[in-house]
């Protein structure tokens, strides 16, 4: 599994699903919604902390830099 995403992609995924969580702790999403909201957010915390985007590589694209760790 190549890493496939640079630090900007992370960090922009961490925070969307920050944000997600805390518009689902407030009530300010219920329902069927909120509950594939809090998949979505399950999913972009899982891919940021492993550098990796399923859907990236079919296409090959890749956000990270050349000297980026």
């Amino acid at each position: 599994m190549k890493k496939n995403m640079g630090s900007r992609d992370r960090i922009f995924r961490f925070g969307l699903a920050i944000i997600i969580a805390i518009l689902f702790f407030t009530d300010l999403i219920s329902g069927t919604l909120a509950l594939i909201m809090l998949l979505v957010v399950g999913i972009l915390l899982i891919t940021s902390f492993i550098n990796f985007c399923p859907l990236y590589y079919p296409f090959r694209i890749s956000t990270r830099k050349k000297g980026e760790k």
